[in-house]
Formats: C-alpha cells, sequence, structure tokens
C-alpha cells in the first residue's frame, strides 16, 4: 500500500477544516484504516459523511481525498477498500456544491474532484474492464459517466462489457443521469447541475 500512504502523506491534512469543524487531520488516519493500515491489516469501513462531503455540498478536503481515493485504486488493496473508494470517490464527483469557507476563497470543489478524477480515466477502464466484481465495475463505470469527455469511448467500453455491468450502465441511464452535471460543469453554470443518481 504504499502508494496510498505516500498520497495520504503528501496532503496538509492539517491545513483544512474538516466538515466536523475540526481540522481535516483526522482523515489521514481515516484514509490509512479504510485501506487496511500500514501493516496489512483488515480494512475497515470509516464514515466520511459530515467530514469531506454530504448530500449538499463537499468540504475543503474534497480534492485531496479523491486523490487518496486514485492512488488506491493504482495500489495492492484489498478487495473491500477498492470498493469503499470507489464509492468515496463516486461521492466526490457527485458533489453538487462547495462549502461557503472554500467558496469564498473562489473554490470550486467539485469540479476540481471531477478534473482529478480525468487523470485517472485508465485506472477507472481498467475496473471495468477487469470485472473484479460487478458492483466495482459498475461504480467504476458509473463515475467515467461523469468525467470521461470521450464519449465515443465511453460507449464502445459499454458494449464491450455489457455482460457484467448493471443495467443502469448496459442501457445507459447513468449516462441520462449525469449528462446534466457534465454539461453545467463544462459551461461553468454550477447552478444548472442536476443531482446525482441514487447511490
Amino acid at each position: 500500500m504504499r502508494l496510498v500512504e505516500t498520497e495520504i502523506a503528501r496532503q496538509v491534512w492539517k491545513g483544512m477544516s474538516c466538515g466536523c469543524g475540526d481540522s481535516a487531520e483526522h482523515l489521514a488516519g481515516d484514509l490509512l484504516q479504510l485501506a487496511g493500515g500500514r501493516f496489512r491489516q483488515e480494512p475497515s469501513h470509516v464514515g466520511f459523511e459530515g467530514h469531506v462531503w454530504s448530500p449538499a455540498v463537499l468540504w475543503e478536503p474534497a480534492p485531496a481525498v479523491t486523490a487518496v481515493a486514485l492512488a488506491a485504486l493504482a495500489d495492492d488493496v484489498p478487495a473491500t477498500a477498492r470498493e469503499w473508494f470507489l464509492d468515496l470517490l463516486q461521492r466526490m464527483v457527485a458533489g453538487e456544491a462547495t462549502d461557503h469557507a472554500s467558496a469564498r476563497r473562489g473554490l470550486d470543489l467539485p469540479e476540481l474532484c471531477r478534473d482529478l478524477a480525468v487523470r485517472g480515466l485508465w485506472l477507472l477502464y481498467e475496473e471495468v474492464m477487469s470485472n473484479r466484481s460487478s458492483g466495482s465495475a459498475g461504480t467504476a463505470f458509473e463515475i467515467l459517466t461523469v468525467v470521461e469527455p470521450d464519449r465515443a469511448r465511453l460507449h464502445h467500453v459499454r458494449e464491450i462489457a455489457a455482460d457484467w455491468l448493471p443495467l443502469c450502465c448496459r442501457t445507459g441511464q447513468c449516462d441520462d443521469a449525469w449528462r446534466p452535471v457534465a454539461a453545467a460543469g463544462r459551461e461553468g453554470d454550477p447552478g444548472a447541475k442536476a443531482g446525482p443518481p441514487p447511490l
């Protein structure tokens, strides 16, 4: 898990404000716990709602958490941890708004998270095509429907992976649900963003 540990260590958590009102410093340990710890322990689930995300907003640590989630996908974390990091990454790219303090500084946290996720496109495609688990493949594909600018490539992969993708991904329902979000992000009109599908 060197990649996860390295990415966690390079983030300045102490200088970020957590959604809980404290410093985000505790998130470093929480993310490491989610990955399974330094000594390859069994990963244990940690809730990040109210700290990094909520149904309404993302908080300042969201881009850093996005980077750690991508590092986890490139690392050899246990299968359960991969699923949890994929779910966390989906929450980040599904963000609709930025907390007030970050917004006053001119930050668009959902857009920053989506921009980071674009850099991990091939990690997400590998997750889809590996078919390690149908749940992980589906979550990775749903993330791709948000961040992949090349829709022809996305549709081609859907055809190849149709046998193991969930129904909503096979039929394009994911695309329909997310298209307003992607379009709004490109046009710089956060007010036009639609909400995410149920997770």
